[in-house]
């Protein structure tokens, strides 16, 4: 009797045994399923963006520049692939420097090919998949650009590009009803204002009765532009007129 219980509890550490590694060859075989390349997140994000031809979106624009005094304005977005955007103000005054044109990630998605994808890892804070694009043709404009992609979401929350002649700039998106789409309901655009001058033809007050030093202390701080998104009505056809 003895012996017999014996196997049995033998047999039992067996069976155990089978089962754990058998659950612990299970759990491996998900999470290297699961573990993606760069270039397959790029590729999935790319998907998504990619199902937005064109749009009109309405909303409302924030400028945050310390020597600049511009009211909140009313204005209508406009894109069309592949990289053509317009922002018109229905309402109010707005500083938008150059390079707000890179408001749009399909600039950097349009032409991902010309890009080195490197995986940088994750974010310590966030979790959020850090991926740098690398320009494989010297004379680019874009020198880097680095993407913070939630991999759960497939969007990127996050973008930060250096360009050669319009310095650093960097977006944060926020997702709502439109997230499948890749559109979000807010973009912060942060930019070094030394880097940026006025439109042609467009003259504001940088009065705001300091002296030259502390307004060139001024300049040099980091503005912000504040894209809040009422709606969108998506692939509905925007002329090429819109752009010229």
């Amino acid at each position: 009797m003895h012996d017999l219980k014996k196997e049995v509890n033998q047999i039992e550490r067996g069976l155990f045994k089978i089962t754990f590694i058998s659950l612990f060859s299970i759990v491996l075989l998900h999470s290297s399923a699961k573990a993606q390349t760069a270039a397959e997140i790029i590729t999935q994000v790319k998907a998504r963006i990619e199902k937005v031809n064109n749009y009109v979106a309405k909303g409302k624009l924030l400028t945050n520049v310390a020597f600049i005094k511009a009211p909140v304005a009313q204005v209508k977005i406009y894109f069309k692939k592949p990289n053509h955007i317009r922002i018109r103000n229905v309402s109010g005054i707005s500083f938008i420097p150059r390079g707000s044109v890179n408001i749009s990630l399909d600039n950097v998605f349009s032409d991902i090919a010309s890009y080195d994808i490197i995986d940088a890892g994750k974010e310590a804070k966030t979790g959020f998949r850090i991926i740098k694009l690398l320009p494989n043709n010297d004379t680019s404009e874009v020198v880097l650009s680095t993407l913070y992609i939630d991999e759960k979401k497939m969007l990127v929350m996050k973008a930060t590009t250096t360009t050669r002649d319009n310095g650093t700039y960097e977006l944060q998106m926020t997702y709502g009803k439109y997230a499948d789409f890749g559109l979000a309901d807010k973009i912060i655009f942060s930019f070094n204002t030394k880097e940026y001058k006025l439109p042609k033809g467009i003259t504001l007050d940088y009065d705001v009765g300091n002296s030259k030093e502390e307004d060139t202390k001024l300049k040099n701080k980091k503005g912000k532009v504040e894209i809040s998104y009422s709606s969108y009505v998506i692939n509905q056809g925007v002329p090429d007129s819109v752009f010229q």
